[in-house]
């Protein structure tokens, strides 16, 4: 077999179809979010301002957050210097996992190295640890918990996104005496739409199914202390595992799974994402600490967050953009069309400084390709303005469908 032309050829297939992934080369600014510098392939270096960032509410450049990693690095130094069995438990993570248990109302925590992991590991774990288990699945979770349950080689049901009628149907149709989990997320990130968690609740209790929950685009976002769409809506203690991530709202790396003790302890004694490989280092455990800690304390740049979401939506309404439903502080921008939206954002970038990542196929399905737009804080009027404009001149040159489906 040739190799190097299997291989070669895979990659000409993705650019082809348009959905071909290039890298900005991205150097953030301390203390000046959201702006970065960005450098050409041709060396040359630009100022821009980043309107896609998952650091939602700016917290890489808290300078609480800060702080406290140079503390750490001062007080334990760079790694943690092993698994967490072997040697990399230090009482930065105790710390942490006590910290997350309280923020989502558990009695327990459990640390991994990203919010990938930890809905893989988990996910596929819980199956070895309940032999039968059947996962019902929103057909719109993330790609880690769709891998955590085929990793699992349980039985599974797919069914439809938020849609509560068809996953009842799945689960009076399962063995009443089988285990069974009811998998979902809280607010999905592609399209900006939020679960409705107390009644996913308690069809799952009506079947005796547990439930596990997927935060990452909530967590330090919604509710009084930063606790989820879970702790907003009032429905934390109705849920069995709460999963999270520190990459994110919080500013830092890492994930993380929420539950009673039992739990918690099986998950860490089979799960081999958590056994087998080197612990978070110091420096992000502490960082995270601190970071949790003070947005349980700041519900006001939560409010700010929202209103910032609310206010580009507007604009973008109101100048005729195909900004998609969203209930939540994701602002997708429909484009339709792969080669369309790298486009516009290789435009926005390079002619108007302004860096938002095309989403594409396989993030979306083939036909709804997007801008993903996420506000922070820190994003002013005025920048929205220049946002807004832009892309109306964009959606001109580009002769795309706008609201109402007019074409410019």
């Amino acid at each position: 077999m040739d190799y190097k032309t299997a291989i070669r050829d895979s990659v000409e297939r993705v650019k082809s179809e348009g959905r071909y992934r290039v890298f900005a080369d991205l150097k953030r600014h301390r203390g000046n979010f959201p702006y970065a510098t960005w450098t050409r392939p041709s060396g040359e270096a630009n100022d821009v301002i980043v309107w896609c960032s998952n650091d939602y509410l700016g917290q890489g450049q808290n300078p609480v957050i800060l702080d406290a990693m140079h503390r750490a690095i001062d007080e334990a130094g760079s790694g943690s210097g092993g698994t967490r069995n072997i040697s990399g438990t230090t009482h930065y993570h105790v710390e942490l996992e006590a910290e997350l248990a309280d923020l989502h109302g558990k009695k327990a925590a459990l640390l991994f190295t990203s919010g990938y992991v930890s809905n893989e590991a988990t996910l596929a774990t819980l199956q070895k640890i309940l032999p039968g288990l059947i996962i019902f699945s929103d057909e719109l979770n993330h790609a880690s918990m769709i891998a955590g349950i085929r990793n699992g080689g349980g039985p599974r049901k797919i069914f439809r996104h938020n849609d509560l009628a068809h996953l009842e149907q799945l689960l009076a149709a399962a063995p009443a005496d089988a285990p069974k989990l009811v998998a979902f997320e809280s607010v999905y990130s592609m399209d900006g739409d939020i679960a409705d968690l107390a009644a996913t609740a308690r069809l799952a209790k009506k079947y005796n199914a547990m439930t596990y929950l997927d935060e990452v685009h909530a967590v330090g976002l919604y509710g009084k202390r930063g606790g989820g769409v879970s702790e907003r809506d009032g429905v934390a203690d109705q849920i069995d595992i709460i999963e999270g991530t520190l990459g994110k709202a919080f500013g830092v790396m890492g994930g993380y799974i929420t539950a009673d003790s039992d739990l918690v302890d099986a998950i860490r004694s089979h799960a081999p994402g958590f056994i087998f490989t080197t612990s978070l280092p110091p420096v992000l455990t502490a960082g995270a600490i601190a970071s949790i800690h003070w947005l349980k304390q700041h519900d006001e740049v939560r409010v700010a967050h929202q209103e910032r979401a609310r206010v580009l939506k507007a604009r973008m309404a109101a100048a005729g953009l195909p900004v998609m439903p969203s209930v939540s502080h994701i602002v997708p921008v429909l484009v339709g069309d792969p080669v369309h939206c790298k486009l516009i954002s290789d435009m926005l970038l390079a002619d108007h400084g302004i860096y938002v990542q095309p989403i594409n196929y396989p993030t979306v399905p083939k036909g709804t390709e997007r801008l993903r737009f996420t506000p922070t804080p820190f994003h002013t009027d005025a920048m929205m303005d220049d946002l807004v404009s832009a892309l109306e001149s964009l959606w001109a040159r580009c002769n795309i469908k706008r609201l109402g489906g007019i074409a410019a």
